[in-house]
């Protein structure tokens, strides 16, 4: 991506406060949270006025898409470690011998794996494809995702 937009979820307030469990990493498999930034990177032709992308519509869906994720408990539902049982009410998950039990408004169900920042990054890239109408000058997207200043994850899309 030769030109690009950039917008830095941290400065923009583009974060969100989750908790999550990791059991494929025995540091992570313990229910623990982060606070998330969502950095975006736009890349492609500007048009006529000189303009990759409107900022401002950018940073509205991502903080729609995040929104969504913020203090909730992320819930891989696509895990094969992370057993998932919902019921009406509340929702258990049986992860490294332990078990948890949650309201099920407080937790969210993500059509992933693993609650990764790298398979964060795939799912808020797909949300925003999905929710936004890129102009044809668009190139390529970048999502990234921190869990807390200086490590984080990134996806590339091109087109």
């Amino acid at each position: 991506m030769e030109s690009y937009i950039y917008i830095d979820g941290w400065k923009s307030n583009i974060r969100f406060s989750s908790a999550h469990i990791i059991p494929e990493y025995e540091k992570c498999g313990r229910l623990h949270g982060h606070t998330y930034a969502v950095h975006a990177k736009i890349g492609g032709k500007p048009d006529s006025k000189g303009i990759i992308m409107d900022f401002s519509l950018l940073k509205d869906v991502l903080r729609e898409v995040v929104n969504e994720l913020d203090h909730k408990i992320l819930i891989p539902e696509k895990s094969n470690v992370v057993k998932i049982e919902k019921g009406k009410d509340s929702v258990k998950i049986d992860s490294l011998g332990k078990q948890y039990v949650f309201p099920v408004n407080d937790c969210i169900f993500l059509p992933i794996d693993s609650t990764s920042a790298e398979n964060l990054s795939k799912y808020i890239l797909e949300r925003l494809i999905k929710k936004t109408s890129f102009p044809k000058n668009i190139e390529g997207i970048e999502i990234g995702v921190d869990e807390g200043y200086g490590q984080g994850a990134k996806i590339l899309r091109k087109f």
